[in-house]
């Protein structure tokens, strides 16, 4: 089965559920005051889900494959400003 757009991707899915839960939980009163975190931490969200769209549409698999690791490292920045957030309470 050949994907035709990326939001069938189920790796953009599950990108866009975390961006939208990240969003959810930066809205909260003691959490939102920060906002230099909830500004850091919802655009890391957005980027892993907008490299995943735009290596996608790039329509080459080797650029697609490039996007994908840049969207894992902000996978992985989003994933250390939940840790600060949690560890600060």
């Amino acid at each position: 089965m050949t994907v035709k757009y990326f939001e069938d991707l189920e790796i953009w899915k599950l990108a866009r559920e975390v961006t939208n839960r990240v969003y959810s939980l930066t809205r909260k009163d003691a959490f939102s005051k920060d906002f230099g975190l909830v500004d850091q931490i919802r655009r890391a969200s957005v980027s892993v889900m907008s490299n995943i769209a735009e290596g996608f549409e790039r329509g080459g698999n080797q650029e697609f494959i490039q996007f994908l690791f840049i969207a894992k490292a902000s996978y992985g920045e989003a994933r250390c400003q939940l840790h600060i957030a949690y560890d600060q309470g």
